[in-house]
């Protein structure tokens, strides 16, 4: 099937869970009853189920199967809010199918993935080798919002069961055009950082009795944005900072100011973690103002998996053999793009690897994707299982 042509008959089950998904106002960390419906759905194809409700966020595990290879499917129920309501062609939450097209909040980012995956899943299901695989879903409400109570508590609870994935398949919308035409196979990390320089206020006219703050954080900016970060790779984007504010308070044109707070955001690459970021960050910084002060936030490690040809399955080359066998083409490889929750699961011994629809519209007003992005999907999904737990 060609990617933006559909057959005459609609296998509609990914399509009709989409439209039941997205119909849930189920903006972060609200869940709206989505993972009470997949927990119906998947009940009755065997799963043994678990809700969780942690600090407002509900999580959902389910477990199939009893084998040594763990497999899990990775997503999320909760999205952004809608924006402006007048400017949406119809209902956010009431999804619309138009020339092909499946318009609503959630339709990329990422019911459509959850919707493709419960569709494979019954698909495949009955051909499936509870002896071989241990097969679950880690469904979460937080991870648009600060993502604390999502899958990095799922990815805790499992290691307190002494559960060890093997393989992680994110439904995040990976792709940029056509489902299937890119994956992603790590992703940097990401810290923000908060530096307080000090300096003396006074009187413009007078320069030699004040000590000017903002000429202090200026020199400390250069350091900055001149430390020459590592450039990355073919397979992975090299590290890069970025100021993202500057404020000196209440402005007056002829005092001199006392204090910057300067705000960044750092993307770093696999070569560093949060620990030796922050410590290198503290010292380019003091290395030009030994005063000055630094605090980080909303630390997000990176995470690159790499192909294990040493495994019994590959998760790398068995998406990239379901791709080509779903669109006749092989897919590219990346790693670019903002944090995903794929980070909380990923590690030396799991393969993490993000395969999802179209990000074009991800976020924004008439989100939408072309039906036939959802059915390739779904057979790349079904395709996926069975090679990883097929009997």
């Amino acid at each position: 099937m060609s990617v933006h042509s559909l057959p005459s008959v609609l296998p509609a089950r990914s399509i009709h869970f989409a439209e039941v998904l997205m119909a849930r106002e189920s903006v972060t960390p609200i869940d709206a009853g989505c993972q009470s419906y997949l927990m119906y759905k998947l009940e009755k194809l065997g799963f043994v189920c678990e809700k969780h409700k942690v600090n407002g966020v509900k999580n959902l595990i389910a477990k199939w199967g009893h084998g040594p290879l763990h497999f899990a499917f990775s997503g999320h129920t909760d999205v952004v809010p809608p924006g402006p309501l007048d400017k949406w062609k119809s209902n956010p939450f009431c999804p619309v199918i138009s020339q092909n097209k499946l318009y609503g909040r959630g339709a990329a980012d990422m019911k459509t993935g959850i919707a493709a995956m419960l569709a494979a899943t019954e698909r495949t299901i009955a051909s499936m080798d509870k002896n071989k695989v241990s097969y679950w879903w880690l469904i979460t409400s937080d991870e648009e919002g600060e993502a604390e109570w999502g899958s990095r508590w799922i990815a805790e609870y499992l290691s307190s069961q002494n559960v060890h994935l093997d393989m992680c398949l994110v439904g995040e919308p990976s792709a940029s055009s056509h489902t299937g035409d890119t994956i992603k196979i790590g992703r940097r990390g990401s810290l923000s950082g908060t530096i307080h320089v000090t300096g003396k206020q006074g009187h413009v006219a007078y320069p030699k009795t004040a000590i000017n703050a903002i000429h202090k954080a200026t020199k400390v900016v250069t350091a900055l944005t001149q430390y020459p970060f590592d450039t990355g790779s073919d397979d992975f984007p090299g590290t890069t900072l970025q100021i993202t504010h500057m404020d000196t308070g209440s402005f007056t044109d002829n005092i001199v100011p006392s204090a910057v707070r300067i705000e960044f955001n750092v993307r770093y690459s696999w070569h560093y973690n949060q620990e030796s970021l922050s410590t290198l960050l503290r010292e380019v910084i003091n290395s030009v103002d030994t005063q000055a002060t630094v605090s980080f936030s909303r630390p997000c490690e990176a995470y690159l998996s790499k192909p294990n040809n040493n495994a019994e399955v590959c998760l790398i080359t068995c998406i990239e053999k379901a791709i080509k066998s779903a669109t006749g083409r092989y897919p590219v490889v990346s790693t670019s793009g903002g944090t995903s929750d794929g980070r909380f699961f990923a590690s030396e011994s799991t393969q993490v690897v993000e395969v999802g629809v179209p990000n074009t519209t991800i976020h924004q007003v008439n989100e939408h994707i072309h039906l036939s992005d959802l059915l390739t999907l779904e057979d790349i999904y079904a395709d996926v299982l069975l090679n990883v737990g097929g009997r």
